[in-house]
């Protein structure tokens, strides 16, 4: 199966699906891949452009090819703000859609004091997008209340 996990940056979506998914489960998550693929003491959650340029390719492939595996094994997929085509395509894949979202000041509070002053612009469009959108079968809970 195909579980998207959604959110804006520092809602705890990495968290979450390392308290989900099991050891054989596939696990797409762009930080990781970068972190993965950057040198030692690199930043978990600052990228160049050129690494980011190389992990988007990577990450694409990734799940072009885990898709063809759903039923052999779960997936998890970390999308904070999926395009249209996208949702789509989970819908057509029978995705799980699990949203995470501790609430706008939460994020915002972690964002000052983790990730990039970027990461604020991000939280405020998917804030604006999460909104003006419809979510049936997406499934809202706190991060940190498992």
């Amino acid at each position: 199966m195909l579980i998207v996990v959604t959110g804006p940056p520092g809602a705890g979506k990495s968290s979450w699906i390392r308290s989900h998914a099991r050891p054989t489960d596939i696990v797409i998550d762009l930080d990781l891949i970068a972190l993965a693929m950057s040198g030692p003491g690199a930043d978990h959650h600052a990228h160049s452009d050129v690494l980011l340029k190389v992990v988007h390719r990577a990450r694409f492939a990734a799940i072009r090819e885990a898709e063809q595996h759903l039923d052999k094994t779960d997936v998890y997929l970390i999308n904070t703000l999926p395009s249209a085509k996208a949702r789509a395509d989970y819908k057509r894949l029978g995705a799980r859609i699990v949203i995470i979202d501790p609430g706008r000041d939460v994020v915002m509070q972690r964002i000052e004091t983790m990730r990039q002053p970027a990461m604020r612009a991000v939280a405020t469009k998917w804030y604006r997008a999460h909104r003006n959108r419809q979510t049936s079968g997406a499934m809202p809970q706190a991060s940190r209340d498992w």
